[in-house]
């Protein structure tokens, strides 16, 4: 069962290949089309290691081309994809961002007060409790680590599928963010309130005086240089800190130990997305609406391939099929 495991994860690992390749290529036509260029030394800094990470993956097998150590391979295979998504992900997000389409905070904010979710006095009420904002300041930055922790987890638990599934689902939902977000441009909460970031002085809104910075100078012309370590998250609508939350949560909720924790600390991010992260509260909706939906596709998917597998070759059912409804 296991050796079948491994290799439909390694199917699915091929297949990873197809969404990083598509966001590729469109990062690739839309850098001269914008003007915009990418510094070159961090850049390849960058590719260098998860060339690196790859190339281990692939060597990794045996003459036959089975996986000698799937462990090692998944592990560092998907790390490896996962550092080269990001490196083009970032960048993308500012290509998509030069279509300079009018920008939506009205309409998001609009939304919110509709709901009766007005960000002021949430933001106000953060600002009151300072526990409260530091807490927060530290959950919104734990979007960063399990992009590494995840598939060593998965990885050395064995559940190769399910973090080949997590990849997929990831690179999915961050072409529909940045896709979407292309059309539905906005800079956050403090923006569409005018209200400056000073005037909540408990809150952490170093992370919104970043993108306001990138945004606004991405949309006068005046950046042109990419520096891939100090770009700032410009997509609003739909919120990827709340995506990131919801894949997190769906990867290792299986796993013993840590799928309870790991819950805890990303419903944490979730809460501290509109506050810190300066998203409106449909933002954080929307991504785990595209969060769902792509967990939603991959799944299907795997069905699919099971009974395509099935058709062709009447072999009973692997494990993997039993882990869909978990």
């Amino acid at each position: 069962m296991v050796d079948t495991d491994a290799r439909t994860a390694w199917q699915l690992f091929h297949l990873n290949w197809l969404p990083i390749a598509a966001m590729g290529g469109l990062l690739a036509l839309g850098l001269p089309v914008t003007d915009l260029s990418l510094e070159p030394v961090a850049y390849g800094v960058t590719l260098t290691i998860a060339a690196f990470l790859l190339a281990v993956a692939y060597c990794h097998r045996t003459v036959k081309g089975e996986l000698a150590d799937p462990k090692l391979v998944f592990s560092l295979g998907t790390i490896g994809q996962i550092i080269l998504t990001c490196a083009i992900a970032g960048p993308l997000s500012y290509v998509a961002g030069k279509m300079n389409w009018p920008l939506q905070d009205h309409a998001l904010l609009a939304i919110d007060r509709a709901l009766g979710l007005d960000p002021e006095p949430i933001a106000r009420y953060v600002n009151d409790h300072p526990w409260l904002a530091d807490c927060l300041a530290r959950g919104y930055g734990l979007i960063k680590w399990p992009l590494l922790g995840i598939p060593v987890v998965l990885a050395l638990t064995a559940r190769y599928v399910r973090l080949q599934l997590f990849m997929l689902a990831m690179s999915l939902a961050l072409a529909v963010t940045i896709a979407i977000s292309a059309v539905v441009p906005a800079i956050g909460t403090y923006y569409g309130l005018q209200l400056p970031a000073a005037h909540f002085p408990e809150i952490n809104t170093a992370i919104y005086a970043g993108q306001l910075r990138d945004i606004l100078a991405l949309r006068d012309g005046s950046l042109h240089e990419l520096r891939l370590f100090f770009l700032s998250g410009i997509v609003s609508f739909p919120s990827f800190h709340a995506a990131s939350a919801v894949l997190y949560m769906w990867a290792l909720w299986p796993v013993r130990g840590i799928g309870g924790i790991a819950a805890a600390l990303n419903l944490l991010m979730i809460a501290a997305t509109p506050v810190i992260g300066a998203h409106y509260l449909i933002d954080v909706a929307g991504g785990i609406a595209v969060a769902a939906a792509s967990i939603w596709a991959v799944k299907a998917y795997l069905e699919w391939m099971g009974r395509a597998s099935v058709s062709a070759t009447p072999v009973p059912a692997p494990v993997w099929q039993t882990s869909l409804a978990e």
